[in-house]
């Protein structure tokens, strides 16, 4: 017997630039305790324990949720690149689902250092060293930081493919930015143009924009995951529930097909979404509310097409309609997503679990989608892992 995953309480800090926070650990704290008090339950009903961060010792998780409580539950520590904080909601999903137990905590964090990512550890393989392969093979710009020649390769792929405009993802960005306006956890609140977007520094000329990147970010997220018999038993809401979920990696498509989109994770992401979808019986055309993995307006462009939210080669055309923001077929990233609300890997999962669950409550506030019944949720770590997750609204 499965039980139904009841989302009973969401927690949230405001995303801030690296030396502009509070430590990991009270950040972590912090979200902890606001998801909590949003669900109405004591930290000594939390049986399980995730928590989700990729830049830190071992452990952190431990040091984030003891000032919660020291109740000798299990804390498990994840690390999915910056798929972690999904990852860390996928296995208090699992545990609740599967009946092991009623109350999990799902925890992310990060605190972040300026500056492109790399490795920390230089004396060892890489886990990107197939990706750098397939991309050196590809993509012939070694003097653009790694994380852009992946992204910014996917985007030229596309160009390439369907004649995309630069513009076109100039767009994305600038509909971020608008969005994020209304959302007082973002980093970015200021609203710029399509023409502000492609007047800003090239980081790579023709290929991508200085504000096509979303921004290193420091900031935390958690979610309260009930089983429903539970939430009921304690008088909780249970007006979100997650119907379906998926986690992929990757397959040889992603090494083999000579295509820097696969590459940056398409073929997981569709893999993903078809499974939910089977699972949920509710197709992309019935989703109001998307947020997905927006780490570079390229990849939001090529995840539209991946997720079925249009057809491939129909993003700009998608774009160009209006149909990714309010008024049109789908609502993507109302939170304004990584471009504008930033990324702290560990907490971005969790932060668009957030912003799902009140979308669905209807507490939204000046980001909210009228009407909307179902939400979708995309998470993409590169090394690899895509997390998918559809809610409903009971």
């Amino acid at each position: 017997m499965s039980s139904k995953v009841i989302v009973a309480g969401v927690g949230m800090v405001p995303f801030a630039k690296p030396g502009a926070s509070a430590p990991y650990n009270e950040m972590g704290a912090a979200a902890g305790r606001l998801a909590l008090e949003d669900a109405g339950i004591d930290y000594a009903d939390v049986q399980q324990a995730y928590a989700g961060y990729v830049y830190g010792d071992s452990t952190a998780g431990q040091l984030a949720i003891y000032p919660l409580g020291l109740t000798g539950i299990p804390i498990v520590n994840v690390n999915n690149n910056c798929s972690t904080g999904s990852t860390a909601l996928f296995l208090a999903r699992q545990a609740i689902e599967s009946g092991a137990v009623d109350c999990v905590l799902a925890l992310g964090f990060e605190q972040m250092r300026p500056g492109a990512l790399g490795s920390i550890f230089e004396d060892r393989p890489s886990p990107f060293d197939m990706f750098d392969k397939a991309t050196e093979e590809l993509v012939d710009a070694k003097e653009i930081p790694l994380a852009l020649r992946y992204f910014g390769g996917a985007g030229l792929a596309h160009m390439n493919k369907y004649g995309t405009k630069l513009e076109t993802f100039a767009k994305v960005r600038a509909k971020a930015s608008r969005h994020a306006v209304n959302n007082p956890l973002a980093i970015f609140r200021k609203e710029v143009t399509t023409e502000e977007v492609m007047a800003s520094p090239a980081v790579w000329q023709g290929v991508m924009t200085r504000l096509m990147a979303c921004p290193p970010t420091c900031g935390a997220a958690a979610a309260i995951l009930v089983s429903e018999d539970f939430a009921r038993r304690k008088g909780l809401r249970t007006d979100v529930r997650i119907v379906a979920q998926a986690m992929t990696t990757d397959t040889p498509s992603t090494f083999e097909n000579r295509d820097m989109m696969k590459v940056v994770g398409y073929d997981m992401s569709k893999a993903a979404a078809q499974q939910v979808y089977e699972k949920a019986g509710v197709g992309p055309d019935e989703i109001g509310v998307v947020e997905l993995h927006d780490c570079f307006a390229q990849n939001e462009l090529i995840t539209y097409e991946a997720l079925g939210l249009c057809a491939e080669g129909g993003a700009e055309d998608f774009i160009d309609r209006g149909d990714n923001t309010y008024g049109g077929r789908v609502v993507t990233n109302p939170s304004g997503g990584l471009l504008s609300k930033g990324h702290p890997l560990g907490a971005t999962g969790l932060a668009q679990c957030y912003e799902l669950t009140r979308q669905l409550r209807g507490t939204a506030g000046g980001t909210q989608v009228d009407d909307a019944t179902h939400a979708l949720q995309h998470n993409l770590g590169l090394g690899g892992a895509c997390v998918v997750t559809m809610y409903a609204r009971n």
